[in-house]
């Protein structure tokens, strides 16, 4: 079982040494070279110096397409037209998996071809220096945005190759993403990412490092992404990382998404070390989305004022054609003008919403219950504690994939919209924060004429992609006795 220990600089170049054969681009990795090409760079694409120092959130799409120059004049238009403040680079799905002759085939074909064969870029297949032609090419900073359990070999190749920002973590990339890594080899893997991170900042090119906040990205309690956060954050830092973003998605009530930043941020630079600087990022609504854009707008508008009120260092937005898949580049650049607009005009406004300071506290009180069991369960090591709290379901995720996780807590909304818990299983919280949720969730199933169930589970699931918040029944889905929609 892995600890949560420094690896060695042997240990660093013995792993990178056997991974340089996994793929041929592998080979042209190399170190001294690599930091001579970062200090080449201005400091308008140094990725943690843009996002540290802005005054107002900055913004970032996703986006990714196969071939080089494609991907080129996709960034360069959300840059240009979009107004993104820092740049993607989404990997395609083979690589995620380390399938990277799969990707060959896959990029060769798109070369051929007015269709993208492949979901995202390839950039282990494109190798060290045409990693360098695409960040040479723009003039904001750009990140690896993924979704890889095994990400050693895609983090050498595109941080040798000019990328400043990485996304990810161990178990942000195992427990939402796949069924059949488990926990301990994916911190085994993420170590080494972390470390190689850290072996650049040490020489000067400052790495920053972002655990994926949403998780699953379906209804999940602030407090278990929260405490996920901090523990992969923990696990970078000791690995030298010293720019950590902390990334939080949007579950759709507005003070209960602030009052979740507001406490990401201060639980961060609670829980991190002195010497790592803390950023916070929002993801725009992850789950289903209206088909109608119109109303997918209104979504992504929520996403914009609850990000100028709560003003995190970043926002990754999202587009109004989600529902239909990946957005042209056009709908994908309306999505980020459209979170500006809102930014821009509530940023300067003094809002003062009602609640958002109790809320916070119960989020703050959950998450170091959730923190304190993971120490137990490793006697204060936290990479051995995430694994057994895993194990025992202590710390779970709704709605996960994975088998290094349970998946039995189950989420539903209460009366106002706010995240609860409705199964909690063997989760680590102690039992009068779980009677405030059943008591919550009780005045929900009150209002509704229903009990308390899976139900509601379901309901809210597919809630905004149908218009709304709340998953409330109606029609022929109302209860007997409920009060009729004329009521």
């Amino acid at each position: 079982m892995p600890t949560d220990e420094r690896l060695s600089d042997d240990q660093l170049q013995r792993i990178a040494n056997d991974l340089r054969d996994n793929w041929h681009t592998g080979r042209e990795v190399d170190f001294e070279e690599a930091i001579a090409f970062h200090e080449s760079l201005p400091a308008s694409k140094q990725f943690a110096t843009v996002l540290e120092s802005a005054d107002q959130p900055l913004l970032q799409p996703r986006a990714g397409v196969p071939c080089l120059e494609e991907q080129i004049d996709l960034l360069r238009y959300l840059q240009d037209e979009g107004g993104a403040d820092l740049l993607p680079t989404t990997i395609d799905s083979y690589t995620r998996d380390n399938e990277y002759e799969k990707a060959e085939e896959g990029l060769a074909a798109s070369r051929g071809s007015d269709e993208n064969e492949l979901n995202g870029f390839p950039a282990v297949n494109h190798g060290v220096e045409d990693c360098r032609r695409l960040i040479r090419a723009l003039d904001a900073p750009v990140e690896v945005r993924h979704g890889t359990p095994d990400a050693r070999l895609l983090a050498m190749v595109t941080l040798a190759g000019g990328f400043q920002s990485f996304e990810g973590g161990p178990i942000s990339y195992n427990i939402p993403y796949t069924k059949r890594h488990d926990l301990a080899t994916t911190i085994e893997h993420w170590q080494f990412v972390d470390r190689l991170c850290g072996a650049y900042t040490e020489r000067g090119v400052t790495i920053n490092r972002e655990p994926f906040g949403p998780l699953t990205g379906t209804l999940v309690p602030p407090s278990i992404a929260i405490a996920v956060m901090l523990v992969e954050g923990e696990l970078a830092a000791t690995q030298g990382v010293r720019s950590l973003t902390l990334g939080y998605g949007q579950v759709g009530n507005l003070v209960q998404d602030v009052a979740a930043l507001r406490a990401l941020r201060k639980l961060g630079n609670e829980y991190l070390r002195d010497e790592v600087t803390v950023t916070t990022v929002f993801h725009e609504w992850m789950g289903g989305f209206p088909p109608d854009e119109a109303r997918a707008n209104g979504v992504i508008s929520l996403g914009g004022a609850t990000a100028a009120v709560a003003q995190p260092d970043k926002v990754i937005t999202k587009s109004a054609q989600e529902f239909q898949g990946v957005p042209t580049k056009e709908a994908n650049a309306a999505g980020l003008r459209t979170t500006r607009q809102l930014i821009d005009m509530m940023i300067e406004q003094d809002i003062d919403l009602g609640g958002i300071d109790e809320e916070q506290a119960l989020i703050e009180r959950e998450t170091r219950a959730l923190m304190d069991a993971i120490y137990e369960a490793g006697d204060g090591d936290v990479a051995q504690g995430v694994i057994n709290a895993f194990d025992s379901g202590a710390l779970d995720v709704p709605f996960a994939p994975s088998d290094a996780a349970k998946g039995a807590v189950l989420p539903a909304r209460d009366d106002d919209g706010r995240v609860r818990i409705f199964e909690f299983a063997d989760l680590a919280l102690p039992d009068e924060i779980k009677e405030i949720h059943a008591a919550r969730l009780g005045e929900r199933a009150e209002t509704e004429g229903r009990d308390q169930s899976f139900r509601m589970v379901a309901d809210d699931v597919d809630a905004i992609s149908d218009g709304k918040l709340i998953g409330r029944p109606t029609g022929d889905n109302r209860p007997a006795g409920g009060a009729s929609d004329a009521d």
